[in-house]
């Protein structure tokens, strides 16, 4: 009986990473703001109701994928920390992966745009949403990691703050510098400037800001 219900369950876990999977397609091939229940369902070869078995509504699934952007961009933050010595590099390379994600992950770092402008409930938050801001909660908890280790280090100033506030403020300072880029690349090179300069002078001015004195 066990072994049956194992296999279910494996059956039902590896069908709704299908769903998933899926919609990550649609939404590459027309953007995120496109994906429609009846695209993924096409995608799927699934009959729209059994679509609606494992993911209630649109926003559901959509909540699964930018748990899925998450996962991947705390696996690219952890192995760019993973090659510096500081908690201040850590913390300069672990931008510079955020860029890199914002750019080849397109459709993820969309997700998680979108996701950036929802606020959540205080209470009874379906499964998909609860999922999603257990994988913010990780995202932060790497950057927050890297930030104590370069206060102990000494990388990082001392006076700088709790390392969670300043893993917050970093992440909603790269995430604003993103989508400048990202959406006023004409203004920006009309100021005589382009984005890759616009991305390394704000990453200097934050590495700047977190020195540790001398």
């Amino acid at each position: 009986m066990n072994d049956l219900a194992d296999r279910r369950q494996e059956e039902r876990e590896r069908r709704r990473a299908e769903i998933v999977d899926a919609a990550e397609a649609v939404g590459t091939e027309v953007g995120i703001d496109a994906i429609t229940m009846d695209e993924v369902a096409r995608k799927a070869r699934l009959s729209r109701a059994l679509l609606y078995v494992y993911f209630q509504d649109r926003s559901e699934l959509l909540f699964a994928v930018c748990e899925r952007g998450l996962e991947q961009l705390q696996q690219r933050f952890e192995a760019a920390a993973a090659q510096q010595a500081t908690g201040r590099a850590q913390i300069t390379a672990i931008g510079r992966a955020f860029v890199a994600f914002s750019r080849e992950r397109s459709m993820h770092y969309d997700a998680l745009a979108r996701f950036a402008m929802h606020s959540p409930g205080e209470r009874n938050l379906a499964p998909n949403e609860q999922a999603c801001l257990s994988a913010g909660d990780r995202v932060q908890r790497t950057m927050i990691g890297c930030i104590e280790q370069g206060i102990a280090d000494g990388s990082i100033r001392a006076d700088i703050g709790p390392p969670g506030l300043v893993a917050l403020t970093l992440w909603g300072y790269m995430h604003g510098i993103i989508l400048l880029a990202k959406t006023k690349a004409v203004v920006i090179e009309h100021r005589g400037f382009d984005t890759d300069q616009l991305i390394d002078h704000a990453l200097r001015m934050a590495s700047d800001a977190l020195a540790g004195r001398p």
